[in-house]
């Protein structure tokens, strides 16, 4: 352990006498960013035509009706890989990016660790235990709204681009097949419990949805911490249009079955809208950081593997290869990880990287003591 300074009140040395970290660069011009984001965009799209047009088998198993949805997905392919790609081009977003993808393809860190990916995917993309820190009912109404999306995902786009399909076995009985790509994946009798799934599996993601987007929408409602900074387009009009999608859905299924197709059509098309609006919106808006989330996994495994390549991991997760503040001694992170903080600092001309090697409690007696020193001696 490194033995505690007295306390300075002169701030760190400036960053110029920093050394260079391996990867630093200029930051691009917004002008090169839009040009490679639009490139991105584009090429996503056209591949997801393509698989589209290849996957329906030349649009033999494609449904015309769901043509909309389609067209949505083809924007949204498009509007992710655009805001990605502009969000990636960040310094700080590029580093933790390649830095995390780098830790993801290295050998060696798969064979001293096989385990540690498999668990931060089910711990930040999964189970977001993370959420459970702050508050359970939080954590409780995301896991719904998130497995409810995730089941209403996987079931939506696969059928909308005419990937799968469900066709009658017989021709007028109850016996169906699910084929992916043309090729038969199941048989199942459409009136048992399978065949009650394999129909009913939105209506299931509904059930799941509404309840937690109602929990945040009350929250946003009652909590003062959440009106303070919310805003209307950004906060409430996501988890609006989760509950429209999902009330609309249900009363479709409700209209077939109880109502013999009664207001069928017009429930039809609000659905419809709602979900090309959503569809569109997500790249632009709070849905975005769905797309975010999984670059966590890759941060987190950064930090895992540099505690492993700087010190050996303790039994409470601490490693002994951590920096130490370099007034109190106290550690602060991983070497690499710190490193990389500066790097990102230079790349933003930011002329106090060297800060970053202070813990947050010096931090602050350091700017307390300047202030003393510099400032309020005026006022004597």
């Amino acid at each position: 352990m490194i033995e505690p300074q007295q306390a300075s009140a002169e701030p760190p040395p400036a960053s110029a006498a920093s050394p260079p970290i391996p990867g630093d660069r200029p930051p691009q011009t917004p002008a090169q960013v839009r040009r490679r984001a639009t490139l991105a965009g584009v090429a996503v799209s056209v591949l997801l035509i393509l698989a589209i047009v290849f996957g329906s088998r030349l649009l033999r198993d494609f449904d015309s009706a769901l043509l909309p949805y389609a067209v949505a997905t083809v924007f949204l392919a498009f509007g992710v890989a655009y805001r990605y790609t502009v969000w990636v081009s960040a310094p700080g977003a590029r580093r933790l990016f390649t830095q995390g993808w780098r830790a993801f393809f290295s050998p060696r860190n798969f064979r001293k660790a096989p385990t540690a990916l498999p668990r931060m995917i089910a711990t930040y993309l999964g189970f977001q235990k993370f959420l459970g820190a702050r508050s359970h009912g939080r954590w409780a109404a995301h896991q719904l709204i998130f497995w409810g999306c995730v089941l209403a995902a996987l079931i939506t786009f696969p059928l909308t681009w005419g990937w799968f399909t469900f066709t009658s076995s017989t021709g007028s009985g109850p016996g169906y097949e699910m084929r992916i790509w043309g090729f038969k994946i199941i048989g199942f009798d459409s009136l048992n419990v399978v065949g009650w799934l394999m129909f009913h599996g939105l209506d299931i993601a509904a059930v799941l949805v509404i309840p937690g987007a109602c929990y945040f929408l009350w929250r946003r409602m009652k909590d003062r911490g959440a009106i303070t900074g919310q805003r209307f387009g950004y906060d409430l009009v996501p988890l609006i249009a989760l509950i429209v999608i999902s009330v609309t859905g249900l009363l479709l299924t409700f209209s077939s079955i109880f109502l013999h197709g009664g207001g069928y059509q017009f429930l039809a098309i609000l659905h419809m809208v709602a979900v090309v609006f959503t569809l569109i919106y997500i790249p632009f808006g709070k849905f975005f950081h769905i797309v975010q989330r999984p670059a966590a996994v890759g941060m987190q495994l950064f930090k895992y593997t540099a505690r492993r390549k700087d010190g050996t991991l303790a039994a409470d997760g601490s490693g002994a290869g951590l920096l130490a503040c370099r007034r109190c001694g106290q550690p602060i992170d991983t070497t690499s990880y710190v490193e990389n903080l500066q790097g990102t600092m230079r790349d933003l001309r930011l002329d106090f990287d060297t800060w970053a090697e202070y813990c947050p409690r010096c931090k602050r007696v350091l700017r307390g003591n300047a202030y003393l020193a510099h400032v309020k001696k005026g006022y004597k």
